[in-house]
């Protein structure tokens, strides 16, 4: 189905979500989220708590990698360190929110590991020196140019 989603999220100094935007549409469905988190770790969208999420540290976009920049850069995992993450998961094609528990594994400089309890999918990472992914095992890779 033809999709086209535009987001941004915006951070506090620690890499926490604190707000986000979701636009576009999916096939002939407009999309409008409006992602926020209060200082007491409740998650709202559009307006409406989410608490299956509340406490959540990052927004997890499942439709990009981009968001896994968020617990590398906030957890600063030295190499061979490794730490569980609560996220809050904007499901796609649905684009509803639901927790979700991950694992980032620093294996070297730039590559990670990345699990999810949920789905017990895994895979590599790697990531430039900013922490943003260009390689999301073999699904998704960044194409320069």
């Amino acid at each position: 189905m033809p999709s086209v989603l535009a987001y941004s999220i915006d951070c506090d100094e620690r890499w926490r979500t604190r707000t986000a935007t979701v636009r576009g549409f999916i096939g002939s469905r407009d999309v409008v989220r409006d992602v926020f988190v209060n200082d007491t770790g409740r998650w709202y969208v559009n307006g409406v708590e989410c608490p299956a999420v509340e406490g959540a540290a990052d927004l997890d976009l499942e439709f990009s990698p981009a968001t896994n920049l968020l617990p590398v850069r906030r957890l600063e995992l030295a190499i061979g360190d490794q730490a569980a993450v609560h996220a809050a998961w904007l499901r796609f094609p649905t684009l509803t929110m639901e927790p979700l528990v991950q694992r980032y594994h620093r294996m070297e400089q730039r590559r990670y590991r990345y699990e999810s309890a949920r789905s017990h999918f895994a895979c590599d990472l790697t990531v430039d020196v900013a922490g943003f992914v260009t390689d999301y095992g073999d699904i998704w890779t960044v194409e320069s140019g």
